[in-house]
């Protein structure tokens, strides 16, 4: 058993919205709950509503416009209306703070509709509960805060806790573990599920994508843009010249390698190979393990420097692993050394907001956020540095 806890981040509003939707379902759970055994035939069926909420499920044969949302609303039990809630507190609160109240309603009611319809559309069977709309709000969840860690209980054969990555731990196990690879438990509207989390990524990431909530540097839409652009720069540098290295295949010899000893030439050997091999592991994508060896590299030489998008690529990674000082060590050679990076203004925010919320150097961070704040274009991101210049400049 796997049960998700707390996660990383708190709301920095309270997040009012949610807690009256959470009073909400609760109340009418209340006034509808009212289970009881009725014949269908000459089989005993239980029946959880009382007869007159009965009208605002959903049913698919012969649906009413209301029923898109007053389904959503309805719980077939305690441990129904507990499990929907209990989710809905954990990851609606920073949907609810980021989206604002109205939004973040209106977010809410959508995805219950859109769930509704993808189950609809696929099955015939009545349906109630708020799970697709939970649904759309953990996909919200994943696309804004996708590194933030989410602690979980497990119970095996003992009990423990551990803390996963938010978008590792909704998109393999509530989506596809849960709700794609082990459909088991009967009376369970998976179509809906899928259908509310589909919502809930595709609408977050339009959000984002359309600048109508404002993006950070860790949420999704980001993260997927940072991948397109490193794809393209691959793409254009991996045949390239390389000024600082000259043609490749060519080796230029120095004059002090040709009088290094027995001693500096097993060292250089050894810088050579896990060059080599951290080469490789990028190529194979094999990003924590290349940067695991980029470390080791800079403890045999502090001054070490990888090509262009090598470098780039290790400084993003350490960056993703919380390794927060050599993260910023491997920006700072980058920039020293590639001047002419025709993208130097992210890596100077990056570097800014390192030193501001992670490092504890706010001169530093000062630094980089100005020099960053004059080149920058995206709107999103000049909003990001000055808040974090406001926030340092009190």
């Amino acid at each position: 058993m796997i049960l998700p806890i707390r996660t990383s981040i708190l709301p920095r509003r309270t997040p009012y919205c949610n807690y009256i939707l959470i009073a909400v379902n609760v109340l009418i759970f209340i006034l509808t709950y009212s289970p009881r055994i009725v014949m269908m035939g000459n089989q005993p069926v239980q029946e959880p509503l009382r007869a007159w909420a009965q009208l605002f499920m959903l049913t698919p044969t012969r649906p009413h416009l209301w029923q898109f949302v007053s389904y959503s609303f309805l719980h077939g039990g305690w441990l129904h209306i507990i499990g929907n809630m209990y989710f809905l507190y954990l990851f609606g609160n920073n949907v609810n703070d980021k989206l604002g109240s109205v939004g973040y309603l209106c977010f809410y009611l959508a995805g219950a509709v859109f769930s509704g319809i993808g189950h609809t559309l696929l099955n015939n069977n009545p349906a109630l509960g708020a799970s697709g709309a939970v649904a759309a709000v953990t996909g919200a969840y994943l696309v804004l805060f996708p590194k933030t860690l989410i602690t979980i209980v497990y119970l095996f054969f003992f009990i423990g806790t551990m803390e996963l990555p938010a978008f590792y731990f909704i998109g393999l196990k509530l989506i596809l573990i849960d709700n794609v690879i082990v459909r088991t438990t009967p009376y369970v509207a998976y179509d809906a599920h899928l259908s509310g989390y589909a919502f809930g990524i595709s609408a977050s990431l339009l959000l984002l994508a359309t600048r109508l909530i404002a993006h950070e540097q860790t949420d999704l839409w980001f993260m997927l843009r940072q991948w397109n652009r490193r794809r393209v720069y691959r793409g254009s540098v991996s045949e390239g010249y390389d000024p600082f290295k000259g043609p490749p295949g060519k080796k230029p010899v120095t004059y002090q390698e040709a009088k290094k000893g027995p001693v500096e030439k097993k060292v250089d050997e050894q810088e050579t190979q896990l060059r080599s091999k951290i080469a490789q592991l990028i190529n194979q994508k094999n990003l924590p393990a290349a940067a695991n060896l980029y470390l080791e590299l800079t403890e045999m030489d502090s001054e070490a420097l990888l090509s262009k998008r090598h470098q780039l690529d290790m400084a993003n990674q350490l960056m993703s692993m919380g390794k927060w000082k050599e993260s910023a060590s491997a920006y700072e050679k980058f920039l020293s050394h590639y001047k002419s990076y025709e993208y130097a203004e992210q890596v100077q925010l990056m570097l800014g907001i390192l030193y501001s919320r992670y490092l504890d150097s706010p001169d530093k961070a000062v630094e980089y956020l100005k020099a960053a704040k004059e080149r920058l274009t995206d709107p999103g991101q000049i909003k990001m540095c000055q808040a974090e210049l406001d926030k340092l400049q009190i």
